[in-house]
């Protein structure tokens, strides 16, 4: 028995290596930006890439996170790709306060705006409307991509939507910093001079409404861009800027010291004690995880190899077993932790329960947590390996939907920042009830392995095989064996993509796809940066009890 779990343990552990393999492998590429030549020309202008940029910006050897270095991949392969969607972003110290570092690429289309960017860098934006910590913008673009203008244009969450957030992390006093380190056209021209103070550096940088050529078109002008907008007309001329800076490295220096000169950070509310790793080894996921994902494993085994000091103080033990309630410390820091139990458990009436669905039992005691840790300000962190919930006449007898909706409900009105991990499925109402990308988790991460769409993918081929005969049928047409067979795998194949934690990264569903071993470190930067809710007032509303 124990050399078959040896195996098995075996087997789990190169499926896992293979999988962080091909996401480091992903991950480089991404990383080159436009590529090896259009970073050379970058540093022949004079010019810093973007990743140097912050490399720079940020305190020497302190930790830092990236949010979103997966998205727009494989969205743009039509216009030459997108990688990273043109922009970076960081949550990292500088001079030791917690900061959200915006950064575009101008190696990836001289830095213009797809659809993506768009949305990254308002899920920049909403990460410091919701922490409250300072915005360092690194301005180096083109402007709108215009071949896809119309998807970036006009919209509420669209292009427009910054500026607009522009004035309201104004009006709430975080601090917003733009360094102006080569374009600046157009539209995007309003980030820089809404922030709270705007850097230009000397013959890079330019900022202006209407470039030289359209200037030329629209009245009759003939000017150069650096006359136009260029670091001497709006710092000695206009006054549109507050700094002129000689090179990228001397923009970065000042904005180092404007926020050293920033009042002090106050504490974090959340209890944090002194860090503890965990007693059993955390290399050990590897081989626990299995490569299979209909193989039930114990979701404790992989808790305690997350938590401080392998330490799990259990909620309800012994009742709702097919969710996992526990009070434990993360790098120090409390959390309150809801993970799926994937083995099958017995409930209290001694009937076995599948693991990865959620019973009317498991809903109530997840619900009654959420509602604890609000009363003691702890922040939630819900680790997703679910299915869904419990179907059939004796779970709808039993109430399934109104367990389900105060857990929702209590998930959704909670005030303590909430963190999301997908590490096995995520399907239909589990993705949601668990603080899906809908309910606003503060950080939504992702393992390799997730899977994350309405259902599995096995059954939902099969039902839109079915749905594709149906309608064949009232054409008067009927598929052989075979090509039924051919139509399933097609189906299949575009699902099982669907499903992919790249799809979902790609579209910034899940915020970053992660190393398990690194799990600790994403959860603890989450909760340092994280403050508590604007409404300080838990209230669930009307439920059903």
């Amino acid at each position: 028995m124990k050399k078959t779990m040896d195996i098995q343990f075996n087997q789990n552990e190169d499926s896992m290596k293979l999988l962080i393999s091909e996401m480091k492998q992903k991950r480089n590429n991404i990383e080159l930006g436009g590529g090896k030549e259009s970073i050379e020309k970058q540093h022949l202008k004079g010019k810093l890439t973007a990743r140097e940029r912050i490399e720079l910006i940020l305190d020497n050897k302190s930790e830092f996170i990236e949010i979103g270095t997966f998205a727009a991949i494989d969205m743009y392969d039509n216009y030459g790709g997108c990688p990273s969607a043109g922009v970076i972003v960081v949550l990292g110290q500088v001079h030791e306060r917690n900061c959200i570092i915006v950064a575009n690429d101008a190696t990836v289309k001289a830095g213009a705006w797809f659809p993506m960017t768009a949305k990254k860098n308002l899920r920049a934006q909403e990460i410091c409307i919701d922490n409250k910590i300072p915005v360092i913008y690194l301005v180096d673009s083109a402007g709108v991509f215009l071949p896809l203008q119309d998807e970036i244009f006009p919209d509420k969450e669209h292009f427009g939507r910054q500026f607009r957030n522009n004035a309201k992390i104004s009006a709430m006093g975080i601090t917003q910093i733009s360094a102006i380190m080569g374009s600046c056209v157009a539209g995007g021209a309003y980030l820089p001079i809404m922030s709270d103070e705007a850097l230009i550096v000397e013959k890079t940088g330019s900022v202006f409404l209407a470039g030289s050529h359209l200037v030329k078109a629209a009245i009759g002008e003939e000017i150069n861009n650096e006359i136009l907008g260029g670091s001497k007309t709006h710092c000695d001329i206009s006054g549109v800027t507050d700094y002129e800076c000689k090179d990228d490295t001397e923009a970065i220096q000042i904005i180092r010291e404007l926020i050293k000169n920033m009042k002090k950070e106050p504490d974090s509310i959340f209890s944090r004690i002194e860090s503890k790793p965990p007693k059993k080894n955390i290399n050990d996921i590897y081989g626990i995880f299995p490569k299979d994902r209909d193989t039930p494993y114990d979701m404790k085994e992989i808790l305690e190899r997350i938590v401080d000091d392998s330490f799990l103080r259990e909620y309800k033990a012994s009742y709702g077993k097919t969710l996992i309630c526990a009070y434990a410390r993360i790098d120090g820091w409390s959390v309150g932790i809801i993970a799926n139990q994937r083995k099958m458990v017995k409930n209290g009436k001694g009937e076995m329960q599948l693991g990865g669905v959620i019973y009317s039992d498991s809903a109530d005691k997840a619900a009654r947590f959420i509602m604890n840790c609000n009363q003691k300000g702890i922040p939630l962190l819900f680790i997703q390996d679910v299915n869904g919930f419990m179907v059939g006449s004796r779970a709808e007898q039993n109430g399934i939907i109104k367990d389900v909706a105060k857990l929702v409900n209590a998930m959704a009105n909670s005030i303590v920042p909430k963190f999301t991990l997908i590490i096995g499925n995520s399907f239909g109402a589990g993705n949601y009830a668990l603080c899906g990308k809908a309910y606003d988790p503060r950080l939504i991460l992702a393992w390799p392995t997730a899977k994350i769409a309405v259902m599995g993918g096995e059954q939902a081929s099969k039902v839109l095989l079915n749905l594709e005969e149906s309608k064949l049928k009232k054409n008067g047409k009927t598929l052989s064996k075979s090509e039924k067979q051919q139509l399933l795998s097609s189906i299949k194949e575009k699902y099982n993509k669907q499903m992919s934690p790249y799809y979902a990264a790609s579209k910034m569903w899940i915020d970053e796809i992660i190393n398990p071993l690194e799990t600790r470190k994403y959860v603890s930067m989450g909760i340092r940066n994280a403050s508590i809710s604007e409404n300080t007032d838990f209230k669930l509303g009307v439920i059903q009890t």
